[in-house]
């Protein structure tokens, strides 16, 4: 963390992990829709409630912002994955044709 501080490199990591975090997330919505369909939002809700509260809790602000950013990413993925099952709908991603279909 030193060398980080020292060399103002704080911001430059933010944007570095900000944007693998964000990109972790897209194939994580497609694949969660996927195999458990929007049923699984919860787990996002979770999630993005445990990274909140961890970043309130964390002082540096390194990892503060990271887990801020993990936490928000968690939340923003539960309207992805009803907006996944509209795009499946649509025909743009594949189906799981094991998936139980809901009765429309």
């Amino acid at each position: 963390m030193e060398f980080i501080e020292a060399y103002n490199l704080t911001g430059l990591i933010i944007g570095i992990c900000t944007f693998l975090i964000i990109g972790f997330f897209h194939p994580v919505v497609v694949k969660a829709e996927y195999y458990w369909g929007t049923g699984c939002w919860w787990i996002f809700l979770v999630l993005g409630i445990v990274g909140t509260v961890a970043a309130l809790l964390v002082s540096n602000v390194l990892w503060s912002s990271l887990l801020g950013v993990f936490a928000f990413s968690s939340f923003w993925t539960i309207k992805e994955i009803f907006e996944q099952e509209e795009r499946v709908r649509k025909g743009w991603f594949p189906a799981n044709p094991k998936k139980i279909k809901k009765s429309s």
